[in-house]
């Protein structure tokens, strides 16, 4: 039956249904007025509702509350206690009143007064109520233990989870029933209770007898005495919390993925990261598999099954909670083939998970076609596995296998759901390494194919270089590094720094090589030739900005900026000129192990422009090393540079069997580990040309003296045994000391070195540099340059102090020392 209270403000109408008709219940507004009556006030007190709506509560009373009593309605929120109320007929009683204050819609409060009414008295059924309830709790699984903590009775719930029932539970202790460490805590924890009255709890999860699936509970432990204070015992109620336990393992598992994986941009590193995140927590087996097809088209989404019907997949990283892996078909590395239908190449291909039971008839007929894998499955019982694509940006890169063999749970869907989230995270990391490792190989490569590959023995100096690229997320740099050969057997030394990272910047350290190179065969001094390199960098930041897009690594193709040191070494004289442009300072090496910094004027980076640049001429013992770097081999996070400099210094000095040896030694005591800027590395051991290999003679400014000098470069080819080269040396000899008097100024100097090549050079004290040109049928002159250019291997003219100087290389063949 269903009854309706009277409410005549419309506020709450209050709905009564069957077993709740004898309720007592009205409401009453702020002002004090009685707003609504129940058929069970109505019995209570004997008013209808008609005779007590609008009149005051107060009428009500039997007696006016004291002032220890209840407070103002209006200050409470709820209020209960008793009341003593006066019924119709006249007598006064007292009840138990709860009353709870209210909002109505339109902003205004009232109050709803319940009373139990006579309900209040303990029923003798009551107990037996209670004691069912206990009993046939579906949800709380609760046992009785003794003061020896025997079960001395258990409800239904906790028989079902032991696998046995009340009676033959009876007597026994926890630990007989189960034994294991669990159990141990447990009646440990019970003892704590039972002796100290103080309340246990403990949370564990473990598999009942007969059960299949592991299952957490949620278990409260307090001593249970009589009312006369009797200790009787101690209660254990438990409840299954299996579903949170899970769900907040899943989340544990998700935060720690958030944590671990894509820790790196290593491709191979990610993987491996997502299978130790997933084993032993959620599979016993993990496999992550790429698309071969990824390869040597890292951009190429996925397009379908490979002739053949078969889908190549390229393993990257496996897991296993045995050790080894020894569940493993293939090695990471290693490449293998999925027919079509198999669950790999089905997520592959439909973008979707596959969960299923090895059991199946569709599975069990692929895995039979595969030996490896049939006997894998067989040895050592995998039963349940999930396959789970790896996509990121629409297009799918690979696959990922969770397997089960000594977990005997099957896996479930929310297990499909969390290995999804897990390869979902994984996927975007990985193609984050894969993009970043796919721009940085082509950095490294556009980097290494910039730099000399194989440089040219010198006479001049012995050397050995190193070039280290950036690890982590830096990205390649534009350090490079060059040996020039220059003429009179001298060479060039050159180590510089583009400033930024990336293929721009690698791209920026070719042209700059390029353009040292050049400028280099002009025979420029150091200082000017960083002048015109300044310039250079000054025009390609002006044609780049604004113009070049923001590259992958944050900079953009205006930023154009860098650091050179460029030495000159002459082998005859043992003199090196040197100059920089805002490089770290060279080091150098005496025989003896001292090492020192030379002092090199200060020089602005390149591209600053405006600014000069000077160099310094200093003198290098012969078997000394002058050593060149960038400051990726000296500087560090959280390490200051004087420090660097200080460790360089020890390592240089201590001794070395050769030059690779040295730099190695460099690189292992300065870098412990991959470092965070390019490093390049450059060491030249100076070599000092014997006097007996260099023969120079002053020539008169005389038409007649070119006899002369022809007869004394004869002369010291026979003393060299090199009477081969004498007709081309007499040709050479005679077209430059001829175009010297005849158009340039005295002093006029020959002299010859003999060297790797047998070099003829001519100084005078003009400035004029000769030009080859093509001579016309009946013209007199102008064809001895052009004969030099065809018999000699090289020819060319340099600037010096006093003039110039126009040289000749031609190959010899060494018949003597």
């Amino acid at each position: 039956m269903e009854r309706r209270a009277v409410d005549n403000r419309g506020g709450h109408s209050t709905r009564v249904v069957a077993g709740e008709a004898l309720t007592p219940r009205a409401t009453i507004d702020d002002s004090g007025t009685v707003t609504g009556w129940s058929t069970g006030a109505e019995h209570l007190l004997g008013y209808t509702s008609a005779q007590i709506l609008g009149r005051p509560a107060t009428s009500l009373l039997a007696e006016v509350p004291t002032t220890s009593g209840p407070p103002s309605f209006l200050e409470l929120p709820r209020w209960h206690g008793p009341l003593a109320l006066r019924h119709r007929d006249g007598h006064s009683f007292k009840v138990t009143v709860l009353a709870h204050r209210r909002m109505t819609d339109d902003g205004a409060g009232d109050w709803l007064l319940v009373s139990a009414g006579p309900g209040t008295e303990p029923r003798p059924e009551d107990d037996l109520l209670m004691r069912q309830c206990l009993l046939q709790s579906p949800s709380c699984a609760t046992s009785v233990y003794d003061t020896d903590l025997r079960y001395r009775g258990s409800n239904w719930t906790a028989e079902s989870a032991l696998g046995l029932s009340e009676d033959e539970l009876r007597g026994l202790r926890m630990t007989d029933v189960l034994p294991t460490p669990l159990s141990e805590d447990v009646e440990r924890r019970m003892r704590v209770a039972l002796e100290t009255g103080e309340p246990q709890y403990v949370e564990n999860h473990a598999r009942a007898p007969g059960e299949t699936r592991e299952h957490a509970w949620s278990v409260h432990m307090y001593r249970v005495e009589a009312p006369d204070g009797r200790v009787l015992g101690v209660a254990a109620t438990g409840h299954d919390i299996t579903e949170q336990y899970w769900a907040r393992k899943r989340l544990q598992l998700i935060a720690e993925a958030s944590t671990r994986i894509g820790s790196t941009l290593d491709v191979a590193r990610t993987a491996q990261e997502l299978a130790d995140v997933a084993v032993p927590e959620l599979a016993d087996f993990l496999s992550v598999d790429l698309l071969v097809s990824l390869d040597d088209v890292p951009e190429q989404p996925w397009g379908g099954l490979a002739a053949g019907g078969s889908l190549a997949l390229r393993r990257i990283a496996h897991q296993s909670v045995l050790p080894g892996t020894p569940e493993a078909v293939i090695a990471p590395g290693e490449v293998d083939d999925y027919p079509e239908g198999s669950p790999p190449a089905q997520s592959v291909q439909s973008g979707r998970s596959v969960l299923y039971q090895v059991a199946d008839p569709l599975i069990a007929d692929w895995v039979a076609k595969d030996p490896i894998r049939s006997s894998r499955v067989r040895d050592f019982g995998f039963h349940s596995a999930m396959t789970v694509p790896l996509s990121a940006r629409g297009a799918t890169l690979g696959v990922v296998v969770f397997a089960r063999h000594q977990h005997p749970d099957p896996f479930r869907e929310d297990d499909l759901v969390l290995a999804e989230e897990l390869a979902a995270r994984a996927a975007v990391c990985i193609d984050n390494a894969r993009r970043y490792t796919q721009e940085r190989d082509t950095a490294v490569t556009l980097q290494r194919s910039l730099l000399p590959q194989r440089l040219p023995e010198q006479a001049a100096v012995e050397f050995a270089s190193r070039y280290l690229p950036a690890g982590g997320r830096a990205g390649v740099g534009g350090d490079w590094f060059d040996v020039i050969p220059l003429s009179g057997a001298r060479v060039a030394l050159v180590v510089g720094d583009v400033v930024g990272h990336g293929i721009h910047a690698s791209a920026t350290m070719g042209r700059l090589r390029t353009a040292v190179r050049t400028l280099a065969d002009m025979d420029l001094p150091p200082d000017e030739l960083l002048t015109h390199l300044d310039d250079l960098v000054g025009r390609l930041a002006t044609e780049a900005e604004g113009t070049g897009p923001a590259t992958g690594d944050g900079e953009t193709a205006g930023d154009v900026g860098a650091t050179c040191l460029y030495a000159v070494y002459d082998p005859v004289s043992r003199r090196c000129t040197l100059a920089r442009a805002g490089h770290p300072l060279p080091a150098v090496v005496s025989p003896d192990g001292t090492v020192e910094l030379l002092d090199l004027p200060t020089g602005p980076p390149l591209g600053l422009g405006g600014l000069p640049f000077e160099s310094m001429e200093i003198e290098l013992p012969e078997g000394g090393l002058l050593v060149l770097y960038t400051d990726g081999l000296i500087e560090s996070r959280g390490q200051d540079i004087d420090v660097g400099i200080s460790r360089l210094c020890r390592a240089l000095a201590a001794p070395a069997v050769s030059l690779d040896a040295l730099c190695d030694t460099v690189l292992r005591d300065l870098l412990s580990e991959r470092p965070a800027d390019d490093v390049a590395l450059l060491v030249a051991r100076t070599r000092a040309l014997k006097a007996d290999r260099v023969a120079a003679w002053d020539v008169a400014p005389d038409p007649a003296a070119v006899a002369g000098a022809r007869k004394n470069a004869l002369g010291q080819l026979e003393a060299w045994g090199l009477t081969d080269a004498a007709f081309v040396t007499e040709l050479i000899v005679s077209e430059l000391v001829t175009n010297a008097i005849r158009y340039g100024e005295p002093p006029v100097q020959l002299r010859l070195i003999h060297d790797r090549n047998l070099i003829c050079e001519v100084s005078d004290a003009s400035n004029t540099a000769p030009h080859m040109r093509r001579a016309r049928t009946y013209d007199e002159g102008g064809r001895g340059l052009l004969l030099v250019a065809q018999l000699t291997q090289r020819w060319g003219t340099r600037p010096t102090d006093t003039g110039k100087t126009i040289w000749a290389e031609q190959s010899i063949e060494q018949n003597a020392d």
